[in-house]
């Protein structure tokens, strides 16, 4: 059960194993493609037709039918890895080993629907991923099993496929000795909420310090892009270095486009203006100068 790309990559090791996958379920088609009109499925729905495996794409589990379904299946567990809907407790409770989780934190930190870009702007100098044993609340049943592995300076994008290959792995190990690895129950203490990323919170607030504007950079990297605006248009950017400088938040400090922070200032070396590709900033401005003295 799972539907973007951090999930295909638990699929694949689920059927290398050689798991008998009787089903994959995933969130609905979206409206996509280049104007926007036709139906796209998810990833994981495009890998289990490549797989030659069942897909089942509701709206929702709440309904008896969708769950009498579901029980149908019969199934030994199932594995769920960033589905995207609610899981009812008869859901839960369907398969004979219940419902295992491929979460993306060191839970019971960044419980919820966004923990690998909380955690890059939290700052925190680790994270990583568990196999959890789900109950009815969020994120809140017992790991089985769990990995960590070093933020550094990797984008969200990077470090999500780091940890769906760790994923992958965790589950495989966990399902084929389900007993040597028992769940064991979440702390009561450390625990935070990674509340879903809201576009308005990709817009850069400069009067942050530097290395919070960067963590902000790399935590919106590959989605929804981090921006500032300049001459009425949306500029992205996609990477960029913490340096030296000083002036008011927000002001361009020199050709390079350095922008001052509230503390330290931060130099763009990826960008993107709206509806163009991404390029270096040095090819940026040369056709779209921002000088000196700009203020974003």
């Amino acid at each position: 059960m799972g539907t973007p790309d951090f999930a295909v990559p638990t699929l694949d090791a689920l059927v290398a194993a050689g798991h008998d996958v009787v089903a994959t379920y995933s969130q609905p088609p979206r409206p996509g493609g280049r104007r926007g009109r036709e139906l796209v499925p998810s990833p994981v729905q495009r890998r289990a037709v490549e797989l030659g495996i069942t897909v089942r794409t509701p709206v929702s589990l709440k309904s008896a039918e969708a769950q009498a379904e579901f029980a149908a299946l019969a199934a030994d567990v199932a594995v769920v890895a960033a589905y995207g809907l609610i899981l009812p407790r008869a859901v839960l409770d369907a398969p004979r080993h219940g419902c295992l989780n491929v979460h993306g934190s060191l839970l019971p930190r960044w419980r919820g629907a966004a923990p690998v870009q909380r955690a890059i702007l939290a700052g925190d100098a680790e994270t990583g991923v568990g196999i959890m044993q789900m109950e009815a609340g969020l994120d809140t049943g017992p790991v089985r099993l769990e990995a960590r592995t070093p933020v550094d300076m990797k984008t969200a994008g990077d470090l999500t496929d780091e940890l769906a290959a760790i994923g992958a792995r965790l589950m495989v190990a966990v399902l084929g000795d389900l007993p040597a690895h028992p769940p064991v129950t979440q702390p009561e203490d450390g625990i935070t909420y990674a509340a879903k990323i809201d576009k308005a919170e990709a817009r850069i607030d400069f009067t942050g310090a530097a290395v919070e504007v960067e963590r902000l950079i790399r935590a919106m990297n590959p989605a929804p892009g981090a921006w500032f605006e300049a001459a009425g248009e949306r500029v992205k950017i996609w990477a960029a270095d913490v340096v030296d400088g000083a002036n008011a938040p927000g002001t361009v400090i020199d050709d390079a486009l350095t922008i001052a922070c509230g503390l330290g200032a931060i130099r763009p070396s990826r960008v993107q203006r709206a509806g163009r590709g991404s390029t270096s900033t040095a090819e940026m401005v040369r056709g779209f100068p921002i000088p000196p003295g700009t203020q974003l």
